[in-house]
């Protein structure tokens, strides 16, 4: 996630640099041509570019407001998925008798729900998860999780297990083991909807469309350009195509909040922040300090 800090500029650029080269190229083309050949070049009134770049900023502005709400309901699911696991500790800590309640017990969900979190975030980057669940879980859940194809299920399944033992043994009553399937019930649709924007592409098409609808504005412009302010044109195209490509291009890197890149939701951080609170909850001394930030974003 970016950060409120000033962006390095070679960020910025490296993105659209081989855009704005191309259309640099094709206005010295222009250039060329008008020079040897002006006479039979056709006339583009500036009418033309400006009804083209009015329907492709429409177009952008459509892009870049569903590409937000992509990026913004990936933020919501992992808000939730905070809330929900210090509501899952904390129900436990409260719900089970006090003979029953161990630090054992507790501390191995809390580390369950802590693995959990960092496991779904490796999985939407599609990284394996199976090393960071090894450092939280003890061998026999790593072996059940690594049989499963989905880890973050099996490890809710696992939470289920203990809690359906607990009931069993007297330690909750069914009002609060219902509570606590609620919980369940909240992270695993935490869950389902991550994976559901994970894997619902944005339409190929339609952004193929929009890059391609730039380039012929920006065609036609460096031709009206062309006749009406000289080599003038070369520096304002270039203008133009930088503010129209980093728009197309920010736009196209919010559509996708889990590739592991500056601009996704940071879920590594955000399973970090649930550690700390979650070992806190258990009482323990070292805690780990929150994920340092990179220079300009956090992951």
């Amino acid at each position: 996630m970016l950060l409120d800090a000033k962006l390095p500029v070679r960020f910025i650029l490296k993105r659209i640099l081989p855009d704005v080269g191309r259309m640099l190229l094709l206005s010295v083309i222009f250039q060329v041509l008008k020079w040897f050949y002006g006479p039979y070049l056709p006339p583009i009134p500036l009418s033309l570019p400006s009804i083209l770049g009015g329907s492709i900023s429409l177009l952008l502005a459509f892009t870049i407001s569903q590409s937000y709400e992509r990026w913004w309901e990936a933020r919501k699911v992992w808000g939730a998925i905070v809330n929900d696991s210090r509501t899952l500790v904390l129900q436990v800590r409260s719900f089970v008798q006090k003979d029953h309640l161990t630090p054992a017990l507790l501390r191995r969900l809390a580390y369950r729900q802590i693995a959990w979190c960092y496991g779904l975030g490796e999985a939407l980057r599609g990284k394996d998860p199976l090393a960071t669940l090894a450092r939280y879980l003890p061998a026999p859940e790593v072996a059940y999780a690594e049989r499963h194809a989905n880890k973050s299920l099996a490890l809710l399944a696992l939470h289920t297990q203990q809690i359906q033992g607990l009931y069993e043994q007297g330690s909750l009553n069914p009002f609060q083991q219902v509570q606590l399937d609620e919980t369940l019930v909240r992270l695993c649709d935490a869950m389902g909807r991550a994976e559901r924007i994970k894997s619902t592409v944005f339409p190929t098409n339609y952004r193929r469309l929009v890059h391609f609808l730039i380039y012929l504005f920006l065609g036609t412009l460096s031709l009206s350009l062309v006749e009406t302010n000289g080599l003038w044109e070369i520096p304002i195209l270039l203008m133009f195509a930088v503010t129209f490509f980093l728009v197309e291009r920010t736009a196209r890197y919010m559509q996708d909040p889990f590739s592991d890149l500056p601009t996704d939701t940071p879920v590594t951080a955000i399973a970090r922040t649930i550690e700390i609170n979650l070992r806190q909850l258990l009482d323990e001394a070292n805690v780990p300090t929150p994920l340092p930030a990179e220079t300009f974003y956090l992951m």
